[in-house]
């Protein structure tokens, strides 16, 4: 399958996915592609990279460790963190060969770093898309350019959500926001 054969992705997302995990991965699809010319995003890259953000999330906690090993204790202990890896080892398996949107579906769930707009709209989307309810404040950061703020806001939240139900921070993500502080 081609990266480029949307419908058929479209439909293997579909497979691959309870009826609420592929609304949301549409949903963020949607949101990405419609936002990614505000931030400077390719908005095809964008829907790609949303569509598939998520098509590991459901794995069996096995299959998450076959497709992306765990590397720390964090991962070892809470396997669903490893769904962003082992979405783009399953995206890579289906065709996509796309650099920057395999890096975008690996870091939707730890962080990326702060230059990768991509990367960065596709985690602020997944946190924000219209289906959720919440962090709605931070679309109209997005609509007005401002990508690294609400990036930034994403990660910090993110990370205090953690930290409140006593859930370890991936070392990525610690990482990831120390930069964002510093810039």
């Amino acid at each position: 399958m081609k990266s480029t054969d949307s419908t058929a992705l479209v439909e293997e997302v579909k497979r691959r996915l309870s009826d609420e995990r592929f609304a949301h991965s549409i949903r963020v699809a949607e949101t990405a592609r419609d936002l990614a010319p505000a931030v400077g995003v390719d908005p095809a890259k964008a829907y790609l990279a949303g569509l598939l953000h998520d098509l590991a999330k459901e794995l069996p906690e096995k299959e998450l460790f076959r497709l992306a090993p765990p590397q720390n204790e964090v991962e070892r202990a809470h396997p669903l963190v490893l769904h962003g890896r082992a979405g783009r080892a399953l995206a890579e398996r289906l065709g996509v060969t796309d650099p920057e949107v395999l890096a975008a579906i690996e870091g939707h769930v730890v962080g990326v770093e702060p230059g990768f707009p991509l990367g960065m709209l596709i985690y602020v989307v997944d946190l924000a898309e219209p289906g959720r309810g919440f962090n709605q404040d931070l679309l109209p950061l997005l609509r007005a350019g401002r990508l690294l703020e609400a990036y930034r806001r994403a990660v910090e939240r993110k990370v205090a959500y953690l930290e409140s139900r006593g859930i370890p921070v991936h070392p990525r993500t610690r990482e990831v926001l120390r930069r964002l502080e510093a810039a």
